[in-house]
């Protein structure tokens, strides 16, 4: 016979046990940022509950993207604080862009709900502001009535970054406007990365967060990035510094090889939709390889991709391919959905 206090210690020491194993992406998000050093023992958690990654195929990006849109608690969003961070690293036409379609898409979405909505951006080929202007940023932003904030004309609004056991040599300087609103949402393309980022989805598009150049002394934070061996491990590690509300990755239209501003086009016609940044780069990835793409991506198994293992040590989403649930919105999505599994679940593609 166990007494009451013994009862309880013993049901405690249960329930403890029972929800270590059901980690959801933001506690594991704040896991892999406070204890970054856990990587190290390259032991990924598993996880009871799958990261859904919603699919539509569509030509119409402000119809596809509002009904994926449905399948997230955008109702939570009202009145606050939103940051979007697109993918505008050139002045390159969609696919090598954000699609101003589906930033309007976006934008209208948040703005049924009332949220007070701020683009940021840097452009790491070209001057951002002329970049923004060519796309249509600007005039959009007056005609929506939100702000832009032009990351390479911040001074001071820099946070200090140095997790521990990463790459960067002395860290790097995250955006204050990120740390000051209540959501972040992001958009990005599908795309092969030629300069050693190997390709360029969720992960990567958060580079364009990071500061170019240190005001205090004038460090070029890039050149670190682009000469390193570690670079694509470095991506990854960007991300602990955010955690997304949803990522919308256009996928109409992609490039298999080449990019970032220019390559071989394909046309695959989906959007997708997670709030795992780790489940839609690796179903970005697989529907690179079912196009057929360059040696790098097609190399091994999904997971064993760097950038994709590297964010999924630091507890930035899916641990593995059987952690993520591919999900079609409409009928026609059903067969690439069901051709993303397949290279999803492919042990080793090469």
């Amino acid at each position: 016979m166990v007494n009451r206090r013994e009862f309880l210690r013993h049901s405690a020491a249960f329930m403890s046990f029972i929800l270590s194993g059901c980690i959801y992406p933001k506690e594991r998000y704040s896991e892999g940022k406070k204890k970054i050093e856990r990587a190290e023992e390259k032991k990924p958690m598993t996880r009871s509950v799958k990261s859904p990654v919603y699919v539509i195929k569509t030509q119409d990006r402000r119809v596809g993207i509002k009904e994926l849109l449905e399948n997230f608690d955008v109702d939570k969003l009202g009145s606050k604080k939103v940051a979007i961070k697109a993918n505008y690293n050139s002045a390159d036409p969609f696919p090598a862009s954000t699609h101003i379609d589906t930033l309007v898409s976006i934008v209208d979405t948040l703005k049924e709900q009332n949220a007070d909505i701020i683009l940021a951006e840097r452009s790491g080929m070209g001057d951002t502001r002329r970049v923004l202007e060519k796309m249509g940023v600007l005039k959009l932003a007056a005609e929506k009535s939100f702000d832009v904030v032009v990351l390479d004309e911040v001074r001071e609004g820099w946070i200090r970054e140095n997790p521990e056991n990463s790459h960067w040599k002395r860290g790097y300087l995250f955006p204050k406007v990120f740390r000051e609103v209540d959501a972040i949402v992001q958009t990005c393309c599908l795309k092969t990365h030629r300069f050693g980022g190997h390709f360029t989805l969720s992960l990567k598009n958060s580079v364009g967060m990071v500061a170019k150049f240190d005001p205090v002394d004038g460090y070029n934070y890039m050149a670190e990035l682009h000469t390193s061996r570690h670079m694509r491990k470095m991506i990854a590690e960007i991300n602990t510094s955010y955690q997304p509300e949803f990522v919308i990755l256009d996928a109409i239209q992609g490039f298999s090889k080449g990019g970032p501003e220019t390559g071989t086009l394909i046309q695959p016609g989906i959007i997708m939709a997670s709030s795992d940044r780790v489940a839609i780069d690796a179903a970005g990835v697989a529907v690179l390889r079912i196009y057929g793409t360059t040696r790098e991506v097609s190399e091994g198994s999904i997971f064993q991709q760097e950038q994709i293992a590297r964010a999924s040590e630091l507890g930035l989403g899916a641990g593995r391919a059987e952690e993520i649930e591919i999900i079609p919105v409409n009928e026609e999505a059903q067969d690439i959905c069901a051709r993303i599994e397949e290279k999803l679940m492919k042990p080793d593609e090469l």
